[in-house]
């Protein structure tokens, strides 16, 4: 049986120092598996700068725009928000009983930037030997670049990934998302559930050092390697796969569509449906050695076969054959498909300013199901209720 009401986190208390994307998106991680999550902002500021990055927003009773931008509320669901100056003496001392009463701290700032008001993970842990500590930022809390400031874009940039993305012939790309924030926050998350298990058999806490930049090299994954081991720096290929071909997204009568032909037996299936049988017997082609080889001549003579068919046809088509097909969907058409539905990847929850529609988690755990208790707060909405407590 299920307990919806216990999470897997259920009893754990976290004390989120974090804004924008990367720290808020473990906080909520942690937040959805049963956690509760204590978000600290900044009274001088308004809170979170993405409570700012709109539109959209939602409104309230009389239409009036509120701090609950769909940037905000993408990453700071299950979360009671508390308005702290930390520049303050009574902020440092309200933020360290916060810090007495939590499990895990997680914060952003610059490497260095808590010290200044004797919050940093050497000082606060000195009382507290069980606390567990992630520090994220954008290069990390050691190395030359320690000390700049890290964006997504930024390590987008530094590492990597925008040299791989877009047309050949155009410029570097960004993901069309805040992917590096994202995969740091998710890395985060893991590191932080490694240091609880040790804790629990060794009473111990320790410092989680996570940075925007080092995730991003790590899920460079095959190219990285690629290059680590060839000496040869990859191209960008647009949606064109460096090791299989054809692995692509292929234009039809009224969409797009991806092709992820992955052997031999495959291609050989899908120039059948195209009506090319004799392409997959030409030694040029055979073999995806040779497509990589003769990758250009191969799509330049399918591609234009792609265009008399419709999206739904030639899925069906390939579908019947068993070869890997989908669409590239917009994403109105993906939010409300039925796959998303059945998923309940698709959430709404009521705020004070109205209903939100949000994305779900995708975690599906049999025993301890995630939960979504709690919607994007207001600024400081909790502040009362939390510092009321430790009174």
């Amino acid at each position: 049986m299920t307990d919806a009401s216990r999470g897997a986190l259920d009893g754990l208390v976290v004390l989120d120092l974090s804004r924008i994307l990367a720290g808020p998106t473990c906080t909520q991680l942690l937040g959805d598996l049963g956690a509760t999550v204590i978000k600290v902002e900044n009274p001088v500021t308004g809170g979170d700068d993405t409570r700012s990055w709109g539109p959209p927003f939602l409104t309230d009773a009389a239409g009036e725009r509120t701090d609950l931008s769909a940037y905000f509320m993408c990453a700071n669901r299950n979360k009671a928000s508390v308005a702290v100056d930390i520049a303050t003496p009574e902020g440092q001392a309200t933020v360290r009983r916060l810090a007495a009463g939590a499990d895990i701290v997680v914060e952003n700032f610059k490497p260095g930037g808590l010290a200044r008001y004797g919050l940093d993970y050497a000082s606060v842990s000195a009382d507290l030997p069980g606390l567990i500590w992630c520090s994220i930022s954008g290069f990390g809390q050691t190395g030359p670049n320690a000390a700049k400031p890290g964006y997504d874009l930024m390590a987008q940039g530094y590492g990597g990934i925008m040299s791989l993305t877009g047309e050949p012939d155009g410029q570097p790309m960004k993901v069309g998302v805040g992917i590096a924030d994202v995969m740091c926050g998710m890395y985060a998350a893991t590191g932080i559930l490694a240091a609880l298990h040790h804790r629990t058999q060794t009473g111990e806490g320790q410092q989680i050092d996570v940075a925007l930049v080092d995730s991003q090299v790590a899920w460079l994954i095959n190219e990285g390697v690629n290059t680590l081991n060839s000496g040869q720096v990859p191209v960008r290929r647009g949606n064109g796969h460096p090791n299989i071909v054809p692995y692509q997204v292929f234009a039809t009568a009224d969409g797009h569509v991806i092709v992820a032909v992955g052997n031999d037996a495959q291609f050989r299936r899908m120039c059948g449906v195209l009506g090319v049988g004799a392409l997959s017997e030409d030694v040029a082609f055979a073999t995806n050695p040779a497509r990589i080889e003769n990758r250009e001549a191969l799509i330049a003579q399918i591609e234009p076969l792609f265009a008399d068919w419709t999206m739904e046809a030639i899925i069906a088509a390939l579908e019947a054959v068993s070869v890997p097909v989908g669409p590239v969907n917009t994403l109105d058409r993906v939010l409300e498909s039925d796959q998303v539905a059945a998923r309940d990847m698709v959430i709404e929850m009521e705020t004070a300013a109205g209903t939100a529609r949000l994305l779900g988690n995708p975690l599906k755990l049999s025993r301890t199901p995630v939960s979504y208790r709690r919607a994007p707060p207001r600024f400081g909405a909790d502040t009362d209720e939390i510092l009321g407590d430790l009174e």
